[in-house]
């Protein structure tokens, strides 16, 4: 059985991409980089642009998405989203997007190799979705830019073995913080972000009895530290804070095996 491995090309409001392998297949979920950075970071991990089976986009902001098009056009990539994120891309300055393969962010499709079964979130965009994929034996889940914990984001995170999952903000530096006032009701409001305590009590309530990877992502550069955010979640899995990877906005993430 070949290995499911997975990387962060690189997370935080700069902008967003992972990468997973399995077999023939290479899906990039994101692409919030440009083409020059973007085939950088897939050159530390060993890969290249013209590789990639498909990109998978979760919405339509800009650190999720100005990357998309360009790359796709460049290097012929196939790009799947929703139709609701079509249309909000659509609508953006600045955008210009080929027509996508749809998907139904309630309904499982695959992509070469891999098992995708989308995930939809409070965010404040048109149809966000987040994602578990697998192989059929083992899975990941990708979890980020949501505003709060929902039962079915739980429940779709039941016994993955390996999960990246947003902790954005501490609420207290968020508050004391740079950002002005709209900007902290936004990013701490129920279709924002979720802090270390929302992200502790979803690893919480989630069954994570086969998880061998946690990595915390979508830290803010601002409103949080990587010790905040691995203390919390920690805690909440009843693990060593050190055993929580993060995902930073510079490296990444390099490559973890299933």
């Amino acid at each position: 059985m070949p290995a499911l491995r997975f990387a962060v090309l690189g997370s935080g409001s700069r902008g967003n991409a992972t990468l997973i392998s399995c077999g023939g297949t290479r899906l990039l979920i994101d692409c919030g980089f440009t083409i020059e950075d973007t085939c950088q970071r897939l050159a530390r991990l060993g890969e290249d642009a013209s590789s990639l089976t498909a990109i998978l986009v979760t919405h339509e902001h800009g650190d999720h998405l100005r990357g998309v098009g360009p790359l796709s056009r460049r290097f012929g990539i196939p790009v799947w989203m929703t139709p609701g994120t079509y249309a909000a891309a659509r609508s953006r300055a600045g955008t210009t997007l080929a027509p996508p393969h749809y998907f139904d962010p309630h309904t499982p499709f695959a992509v070469g190799d891999l098992h995708v079964t989308p995930l939809p979130v409070p965010h404040d965009a048109r149809e966000p979705s987040q994602f578990v994929v697998g192989d059929g034996a083992r899975r990941l889940g990708v979890l980020s830019d949501a505003g709060h914990v929902t039962p079915h984001m739980v429940d779709s995170l039941h016994g993955v073995d390996a999960l990246l999952l947003e902790a954005n903000h501490d609420p207290i530096m968020l508050a004391e913080g740079p950002y002005p006032a709209s900007l902290k009701a936004r990013v701490g409001g129920g279709l924002g972000h979720l802090s270390n305590a929302q992200s502790a009590a979803l690893a919480g309530a989630m069954d994570g009895s086969r998880l061998r990877h946690v990595a915390l992502t979508h830290l803010s550069e601002q409103n949080n530290t990587p010790d905040l955010a691995r203390c919390a979640v920690a805690e909440a899995l009843g693990c060593e804070a050190h055993w929580l990877a993060v995902a930073d906005q510079a490296n990444g993430l390099d490559w973890r095996s299933l």
